[in-house]
């Protein structure tokens, strides 16, 4: 649905290493990475991609939904952003208020923004 998000953090580092471990499960890698002050460039092989780089700017929270092919890939990608240093926002769980199918998880990283993985197929 985008091209690209790219958006500044405060703790380079940190960030990478969950952005990196907690997308993985999705089947994202890296794919261009520079100076902090650069940043880096994940993607799952669309031509979208997710880019973050460092800096003291303080921005408003944001929300970033990750789409999930499997309502498995939303439970693996909720494990590994816990395990990279994120914080509880939402359990793997259906969401019936959003629509029937909407099965997501959400985590905070480390600059306080909602982080989502969503499945919208049916149980496989």
């Amino acid at each position: 649905m985008f091209d690209h998000v790219k958006f500044g953090v405060s703790d380079y580092a940190a960030s990478r290493a969950f952005f990196v471990e907690a997308l993985k499960p999705l089947g994202v890698t890296i794919v261009a990475e520079g100076e902090p002050s650069y940043g880096i460039e994940l993607s799952a092989g669309s031509e979208a991609s997710l880019c973050l780089f460092e800096t003291q700017e303080k921005p408003a929270h944001i929300h970033l939904a990750f789409a999930a092919k499997t309502r498995q890939e939303v439970d693996a990608f909720y494990r590994a952003a816990l395990e990279a240093g994120g914080k509880d926002n939402g359990a793997p769980g259906l969401r019936p208020h959003y629509h029937v199918n909407y099965y997501a998880a959400f985590v905070i990283d480390p600059d306080g923004h909602n982080i989502e993985a969503v499945c919208h197929a049916p149980e496989a």
